[in-house]
């Protein structure tokens, strides 16, 4: 009797033994799953061992399905589908899945179901982040606000940094600014990155000045910027021309060795001297940058540029290989081809463009070609630019057709701006804010050309369809404060004061140099 006992204890420990090495297996397989073809065959081995109703076993499949660059998102809806009563891991892989797929709306479909399931599965601090993600992504900013209304519903957001930041993203990233901030307004311990976020969201608005204020309200809460923190704001500073700020934020930056030596914070710095008309600033601090990347190189050309200084851009194109090793790319193609525009450097425009590919190894794109019918329209020889474009390798974008548009412009040549104009809604169909800069040029170009009649009807055209043009913008820094001007606005302080200023400057040009 007890030899049966102990025969049958050593058949169950082999059993159980068994068992233990074949789900170590299995698991491990999953782990090593490198594509789905490895993956169906190890799910097929799961349902033939039952496991595919094991829940932590099922979330191995899945991850890998769900969140793997070689993975297959319907792949793992299907397996997901067959687990009976899935886990919050599971919800919140497709959901994080899903949200930077075609398809986010189905992120919030998953959120919806894990809340009418009757088991343990319930949205988690992990849940939130990827569904506001799907949420701006996907414009779905109506169900973005339901399930903030949720979030506060439960509690969910007072105390968790993850989810407060990813609210305050997706208002961002949904241009509800006012929404954004109101959020941020009711953290109490603010942190670097909701700072960075908002920041950045007020930037990408072009509200570089509303960028600026909470940066100094974030140095008034206490709480230190990190490289990516001070390239926003420099970013911000170069947008509104705001040289006396960016100056202060460079030395902060000079008395942190850790700030001083990032490359993006140091092309932040050149890119703000020079939009703020401190060319000599931006190269000195371009020569004396520790490392320096094709971004540095290509900032620094298109500062070149803009200050009428060709022959320096061109050579950056050796200087950035014999230097620092680097071959130029096409960002940096393009901002020489810029400055060959500006200059009016036909030959070496053309030549660029024409052997970028054999020198370089670079492909032009559409940029490089739009950049040279630039450079075409600007010295009046549109019927070049207009064959350039004929010979483009690819189906020409309405920014390229933009660039003859504007030449046309500039030498009254109808016919050219008629198809430009018909090309340009061609290829941005339902695009109001081209088709509404294109038929104000063309109405522009009639009026040049007396065709008073033609231009009537485009206005009569753009008033009926409610379009609108989008209003002139700059801004300037006068004694460390900010002045914005918006064609049309009449409520600057010093309105009269700059209109009789401007006055005197129309009547005796030399007055200008007095000043």
């Amino acid at each position: 009797m007890n030899c049966l006992s102990n025969v049958r204890l050593q058949v169950t420990t082999s059993i159980a033994n068994n068992s233990f090495q074949i789900w170590k297996w299995c698991m491990s397989m999953a782990e090593k799953c490198t594509h789905m073809r490895q993956l169906k065959a190890i799910h097929a081995i799961y349902i033939t061992l039952g496991l595919h109703r094991n829940t932590y076993a099922v979330t191995k499949l899945l991850d890998f399905c769900a969140l793997s660059n070689s993975g297959d998102l319907s792949y793992a809806s299907r397996i997901f589908s067959q687990v009976q009563t899935p886990n919050t891991f599971l919800y919140n892989a497709l959901i994080r899945a899903y949200s930077s797929s075609p398809q986010p709306k189905f992120s919030v479909n998953y959120f919806h179901l894990m809340l009418k399931t009757n088991n343990d599965a319930a949205p988690d601090g992990f849940t939130f982040p990827f569904l506001f993600i799907a949420c701006a992504n996907g414009s779905l900013e109506v169900e973005g606000k339901q399930i903030h209304s949720w979030v506060i519903k439960n509690s969910l957001s007072a105390s968790n940094a993850h989810v407060q930041t990813a609210l305050i993203r997706f208002y961002a990233n949904c241009k509800a600014l006012d929404d954004a901030r109101n959020v941020f307004d009711e953290i109490t311990d603010i942190d670097v990155i909701q700072c960075n976020v908002l920041m950045s969201g007020h930037l990408q608005c072009g509200s570089a000045k509303e960028a600026l204020s909470i940066f100094q309200d974030m140095l008034g809460r206490g709480v230190s910027p990190d490289e990516y923190c001070v390239t926003t704001t420099l970013a911000a500073c170069a947008q509104l021309g705001a040289l006396e700020q960016g100056k202060w934020i460079h030395e902060n930056v000079m008395k942190s060795e850790w700030l001083e030596s990032d490359i993006f914070i140091g092309s932040a710095l050149v890119d703000m001297y020079a939009k703020c008309g401190c060319i000599h600033m931006a190269s000195e601090v371009f020569e004396c940058m520790p490392t320096r990347n094709k971004h540095s190189w290509a900032t620094m050309i298109r500062g070149f540029a803009v200050h009428g200084r060709p022959e320096l851009a061109v050579s950056c194109l050796e200087r950035m290989q014999v230097v620092d090793g680097l071959k130029p790319d096409g960002v940096v193609i393009l901002a020489v081809l810029a400055a060959c525009a500006h200059a009016g450097l036909q030959k070496e425009g053309q030549f660029l463009l024409d052997k970028m590919e054999s020198l370089y190894g670079v492909a032009p794109e559409h940029e490089h070609f739009s950049c040279v019918v630039d450079l075409l329209c600007r010295a009046g020889r549109l019927d070049d630019a207009l064959k350039l474009i004929r010979r483009m390798p690819m189906q020409p974008r309405a920014s390229v057709w933009g660039a003859l548009l504007s030449g046309c412009r500039n030498h009254n040549n109808v016919d050219l701006a008629e198809l430009a104009v018909k090309e340009i809604l061609l290829v941005e169909d339902g695009n109001e804010a081209e088709e509404d800069s294109a038929y104000v040029q063309l109405s522009n170009i009639y009026l040049a050309a007396r065709q008073c009649d033609d231009a009537r009807r485009i206005r009569r055209m753009i008033g009926d369809k409610g379009l609108k043009k989008t209003p002139g913008y700059s801004a300037v820094e006068i004694d460390g404060m900010v002045n914005e001007f918006v064609s049309g606005d009449v409520s600057h302080p010093c309105l009269a004061d700059i209109h009789e200023l401007l006055d005197l400057i129309y009547l005796d040009p030399d007055f200008s140099n007095l000043i």
